[in-house]
């Protein structure tokens, strides 16, 4: 059972990323490295992985002249993240029904 869980989603960093983004339409890359911690380089490597998995859409433009990242979750995402916490709240009630053994 837990074998089948998402590892994409299931590494911390990128469980992080998803909880903010299935939150909300758009997030900015500052907000996102802001309320995470992560450093620019470690938060740009997470979001490549999701965006190669098709969780993630990244949209690059300009404010004011200046380059602004927003970057939103996918349909396919939202599905995926839905399934991993449906499958993580299986996992933990099956744990819990053993532990009351």
């Amino acid at each position: 059972m837990l074998q089948d869980i998402d590892r994409t989603i299931h590494e911390p960093a990128r469980l992080l990323l998803l909880i903010y983004l299935f939150s909300v339409e758009k997030a900015d890359f500052t907000f996102l490295r802001l309320q995470t911690g992560m450093t620019q380089g470690n938060l740009s490597s997470h979001l490549n992985k999701l965006e190669a998995a098709g969780y993630i859409h990244t949209e690059k433009r300009f404010k004011n002249r200046r380059p602004l990242t927003l970057i939103s979750i996918s349909q396919p995402g939202k599905e995926a993240f839905k399934a991993y916490v449906k499958g993580m709240h299986r996992y933990f009630e099956d744990l819990m029904e053993m532990v009351k053994r």
